[in-house]
């Protein structure tokens, strides 16, 4: 046996093993260059060489899903956060005149300010809008700055699942393309017409240079906008835990998002949700009950409101890949104080997964990919489940998924749902307090009213949301309308169905 010297059995020197993580001294794509970062162990780029492959894994989940035609206008969900500006940077990419194939839609940009449910003054409101439109106008796309106030005047239409025209869009993206093509050949034929970028955005309004007056408006009592911004202070507050408040956030922002692209014409909505981002959303949503919807909130393509799609291009880039990019290439962000921030990681359901999904990436780096590419076999639910139209509509009246509760006795929702009616009935049988000052006295008793009317019309995860909340009606009344339409309907179903029964009979 060779003894442990320096020398082999020949005398000649073994190699060393290369330490675990360590860059090497080349670029892996080019062999040339000094690497400047590496995003796995083994995979050290140059700064051009991971620029090339930052891009190229953008245009290539755009066009191997071949979802977006040419002209269409796309809305860009912007929210200053590292995944949003580094989306917005490749759509810039793709559009410069230099790109080898430039991108062919139209794009713009939607900001939303959350600054009344995190409890911020006017002044800082105005601070981080005034940061956020220097990034935008420095960009030339049209931009939409809005604050989530609004979400008290949108209309009830926000909440139905609108299905497209086949007319809308042609029939083969081959064929789309090669109209888009001799479309902008005689654009280029006339002599006084331009093909430029710049012509193209000039179609739409700037509505972004509108928010300092509407700002002011939220500080004149007595306004609309004002008395919005304090019923959604006094909706969220009477919110019982974070996890519910988050929930509620986003259900918030994506109605008044689906309102801005439809109000403007766009028809795809791009959100940057990253890889990190979908994986602890996966985990989450499971632990939510919404384990049915997992496909619709984590998949590149959601499609369950019909004429505007929402698509998740940065799903495939991890935070760290985004984080680099971003410092590298000076892209701007912004950073805006959410529900969850200075909180532990033990305050909601969203930051417990997320501090245990991170910690595992850290020791284990195959983590997320592994939590994401579980998620890529799943597939959305098919079109023709349906639920019974006379107890309830068959979508959701919040997040508009197919309902899933439409389920067999003995099932632990149907187990929820007996115990529930029975802790109601028995404040009934023990009698009332007369003061109203006791837990289920007859001063609670209207509200509980107002959610069980409610409940039937939401999916598990929506009801598990409504139930954190200790005032149903200080909900948007769009909600309430579209929910009094829908009892109303189906109740108008329940009588026809009756009728045409006597008259079998």
């Amino acid at each position: 046996m060779c003894d442990g010297g320096s020398g082999g059995c020949g005398g000649e020197a073994l190699p060393r093993e290369r330490p675990r993580g360590r860059c090497d001294s080349k670029c892996v794509k080019c062999k040339d260059g000094s690497p400047v970062v590496s995003i796995r162990a083994g995979d050290a780029f140059c700064k051009s060489c991971f620029k090339d492959y930052f891009i190229h894994k953008f245009r290539a989940m755009l066009g191997k899903n071949r979802c977006i035609y040419p002209g269409e206008k796309v809305l860009l969900a912007f929210s200053g956060g590292l995944a949003s500006s580094s989306m917005l940077r490749q759509v810039q990419e793709g559009l410069n005149r230099e790109a080898a194939k430039k991108l062919r839609f139209r794009p713009g940009i939607i900001y939303i300010d959350e600054g009344a449910v995190c409890g911020r003054s006017l002044d800082e409101r105005a601070k981080t809008c005034r940061q956020v439109e220097a990034i935008l106008q420095a960009t030339g796309f049209p931009y939409h700055l809005v604050f989530l106030e609004e979400v008290f005047d949108i209309p009830t239409s926000v909440l139905n699942s609108l299905t497209q025209s086949p007319v809308d869009q042609a029939h083969n993206y081959k064929e789309a393309v090669a109209d888009f093509t001799r479309w902008q050949q005689q654009r280029e034929k006339r002599a006084d017409a331009a093909t430029s970028l710049e012509d193209w955005l000039a179609e739409c309004s700037m509505q972004g240079f509108l928010w300092q007056e509407r700002l002011a408006v939220l500080d004149e009592t007595g306004s609309s906008l004002a008395s919005h911004s304090e019923e959604l202070a006094r909706l969220f507050g009477g919110v019982k835990s974070l996890t519910a408040k988050e929930e509620l956030l986003q259900t918030l922002r994506t109605h008044l998002m689906l309102h801005v692209a439809r109000r403007n014409g766009y028809t795809k909505v791009m959100v940057g949700d990253s890889c990190t981002r979908v994986s602890v959303k996966l985990l989450t949503n499971l632990s939510l009950g919404r384990g049915a919807f997992l496909a619709m909130d984590t998949g590149f393509l959601d499609s369950r409101y019909g004429d505007v799609l929402i698509l998740r291009p940065m799903r495939e880039y991890p935070a760290k890949e985004i984080a680099f990019y971003n410092y590298l290439f000076g892209v701007p962000t912004v950073f805006t104080p959410g529900l969850d921030t200075k909180a532990s990681e033990r305050a909601s359901i969203h930051l417990l997964i997320e501090s245990f999904l991170c910690k595992l990436q850290s020791e284990f780096p195959s983590t997320l990919s592994t939590v994401y590419r579980t998620g890529e076999k799943l597939s959305t639910v098919p079109p023709e489940v349906q639920s019974d139209v006379l107890t309830a509509p068959a979508r959701c009246l919040l997040c508009l998924c197919p309902l899933d509760t439409n389920v067999e006795d003995g099932s632990s929702l149907q187990a929820m749902l007996l115990s529930e009616k029975l802790s109601q009935q028995l404040p009934a049988e023990d009698g009332c307090c007369g003061g109203g000052t006791q837990a289920g006295c007859c001063e609670t008793r209207p509200a509980g009213r107002e959610t069980s009317q409610l409940v039937p019309l939401l999916c598990y995860g929506c009801r598990l949301t409504v139930k954190e909340l200790s005032c149903v009606e200080s909900l948007p009344p769009y909600i309430h309308e579209e929910a009094k339409r829908q009892q109303c309907r189906a109740a108008m179903k329940q009588e026809i169905q009756e009728f045409l029964l006597e008259d079998d009979a």
